[in-house]
């Protein structure tokens, strides 16, 4: 049996079996029938003129399942697996089918542009779509990976937000509501939203709150200020959680991250330039920390970062406030000094 001569056509021999292949471009699909037969030919000119339906082994539908499965995966904390999920999952409707080799920077650009007014997510996108295309290249699919070092966008700041708006936000809402509470556990730890919402009554002893951070997994026991105590004891207790589902379950954080929106909403820092978000919280509390002339290894042990350099992120304005403050101090007491020796 000869194998006729065609442009795209490529055959090889294993074992003593023929196998044939039309290749060109990126497209590889093997040719299952005989040459001397009419399917063989009929599949060869479909593919040919591009009428053929070919199913890639490289879709992103493919590569989101292989990654869910893979260790990297499994290891990631509760929390960022979620989000990575609802990434890949949005990723996957919009692209399942299509091929994983023909994605190109340009198009993660696209991706990232196409998120632009929330900027957080429109870089989160970024990251995950890095993610998967490692994973591809652990896989053999591609080469190298498309998605580095993409400028990230800029919008409103993980800030600690003004006293002003601190006063505002607790004005907007009920006393014992989902957002006053958040709130008030999120400003008294200075853990994150949704490691407070996992916080149960028997974490607490009176004193002190047991948190396991989710993104860390750090375990630690962190003293609560009086007003925390104090907002506590008046809130009823309606399950195991502080901010209960119902008596075994904590509220979902999307509940809690729309009842948090309806009240920056009404306060006018939802969106644009005045943008303030919940995680600014846990720089509020830092900052006040750093502000009280905390030393920084301490305020460590409140906000559970692994590393000082991370807690110095948060303080840093106000080191920079107080060091202000004290050569300022100083340049006048020393022309004080000056004037008074000259005027001697």
């Amino acid at each position: 049996m000869k194998t006729p001569n065609l442009p795209y056509l490529h055959s090889f021999k294993s074992k003593g079996k023929t196998y044939h292949y039309f290749r060109k471009g990126k497209v590889r699909v093997r040719i299952k029938h005989d040459p001397d037969t009419e399917e063989f030919f009929r599949q060869y000119w479909a593919l040919r003129s591009g009428k053929a339906s070919i199913t890639s082994k490289t879709t992103w539908e493919k590569l989101i399942v292989s990654y869910y499965q893979s260790p990297k995966y499994k290891r990631l904390s509760k929390g960022t697996a979620a989000n990575y999920r609802r990434h890949c999952e949005e990723i996957r409707a919009k692209n399942g089918n299509k091929d994983v080799r023909a994605f190109r920077r340009k198009h993660a650009i696209a991706a990232r542009d196409a998120l632009q007014d929330t900027w957080s997510k429109a870089n989160e996108r970024v990251a995950v779509l890095s993610v998967l295309m490692r994973h591809a290249v652990d896989l053999e699919w591609i080469d190298r990976n498309p998605v580095t070092d993409i400028e990230k966008l800029k919008g409103g700041g993980y800030e600690a937000w003004p006293e002003s708006k601190l006063i505002a936000y607790e004005r907007a809402c009920e006393p014992h509501s989902v957002a006053r509470t958040i709130y008030e556990l999120a400003i008294g730890s200075g853990q994150r939203i949704g490691d407070c919402i996992a916080m149960r009554w028997d974490d607490f002893d009176g004193e002190y709150m047991k948190v396991v951070q989710e993104k860390t997994g750090s375990k630690i026991e962190v003293y609560c200020p009086k007003r925390l105590r104090d907002y506590l004891e008046t809130l009823p207790k309606r399950g195991k959680h502080i901010i209960a589902k119902n008596l075994t379950q904590p509220l979902g954080k999307r509940q809690v991250q729309k009842a948090v929106e309806d009240v920056r909403r009404a306060i006018g820092v939802m969106d644009g330039d005045v943008r303030l978000v919940p995680h600014g919280w846990r720089y509020t509390a830092a900052t006040q920390l750093a502000d009280a002339g905390v030393d920084i290894r301490d305020i460590q042990a409140v906000t559970g970062h692994k590393t000082i350099s991370m807690v110095q992120k948060y303080t840093a304005g106000a080191d920079q406030k107080r060091a202000s403050k004290r050569a300022q101090e100083s340049r006048e007491q020393n022309k004080s000094r000056t004037r008074t020796w000259q005027t001697d």
